[in-house]
């Protein structure tokens, strides 16, 4: 009898092993969501929606280039087509991991580079729904990860993992995030206030395959407290272009890239 509980147990041990923690989750989500290829591009449609569901549009081109691998630097280039009164706006991130972003915005209208605070990395994105720190990532570290529970997402097996800010200025209490147990996607995340009440809530739409790739081609912020809401399409969605670095400067903050954004 004794031969064989140890028997059971053993066999038990490689399935232990294979077990991950929430942070290995989380580094496998940031990895599938944020730095899949090499380098990546998309003319983004993005949908304003008031909770009367009155429309605001606009329209942008992405770039983003990783400069090491995942969870390590990017580099980001984005550039408005419209509405008018943010035409040929365009925006710079050098994200690094451990350390703030540098961020940059090229504002035509005085044809000034400004410098994007460090401290408004939790500000409203061209006043939607997303906020900077959304676009280009949540460092890893910045957050205790648990996995809590797995759970459905429609029909997809995901792990369900419990993010709470390891610092008190962070401006939540903390996030659940289904995370696709096949892909790593994140297919949907709840963030809550410092009250313990759901405030913001993201979900993967769609997700289509790209050049092998699983890819969130349309995704959506609310906020659950004004009933605003954000709807994000990814059209012409390409990977593994060969951006070249210097794509990534002021110069083409004054003057994108045509090849590259049209």
């Amino acid at each position: 009898m004794k031969r064989y509980w140890l028997w059971m147990i053993a066999a038990l041990l490689p399935l232990q092993a294979m077990a991950l923690s929430g942070e290995e989750v989380m580094k496998k989500s940031q990895a599938a969501f944020l730095y899949p290829g090499k380098d990546f591009k998309a003319r983004v449609v993005m949908k304003l929606i008031n909770k009367d569901g009155q429309e605001r549009l606009r329209e942008l081109a992405m770039l983003r280039k990783n400069t090491g691998e995942p969870g390590g630097e990017q580099k980001y280039f984005m550039v408005f087509f419209q509405p008018a009164d943010v035409k040929d706006m365009s925006f710079m991130i050098y994200k690094y991991p451990a350390r703030d972003d540098d961020r940059w915005m090229f504002i035509p209208a005085v044809s000034m580079v400004k410098r994007i605070a460090a401290q408004d990395k939790r500000s409203s994105f061209v006043g939607s729904d997303f906020t900077y720190e959304d676009v280009s990532g949540r460092d890893i570290e910045d957050d205790n990860h648990v996995l809590e529970r797995e759970e459905k997402v429609g029909d997809r097996d995901c792990h369900v993992i419990k993010s709470t800010p390891k610092t008190a200025d962070a401006d939540f209490g903390y996030k659940l995030t289904w995370v696709d147990k096949a892909n790593y996607l994140p297919l949907k995340e709840e963030q809550y206030d410092k009250k313990g009440t759901r405030a913001k809530q993201f979900s993967a739409d769609e997700v289509a395959d790209i050049k092998g790739i699983p890819t969130a081609i349309k995704r959506s912020m609310k906020n659950l407290q004004s009933g605003h809401r954000t709807e994000v399409t990814y059209v012409k969605t390409d990977y593994d272009l060969g951006l070249e670095d210097s794509l990534f400067s002021e110069r083409f903050l004054r003057q994108p890239p045509r090849k590259w954004v049209d």
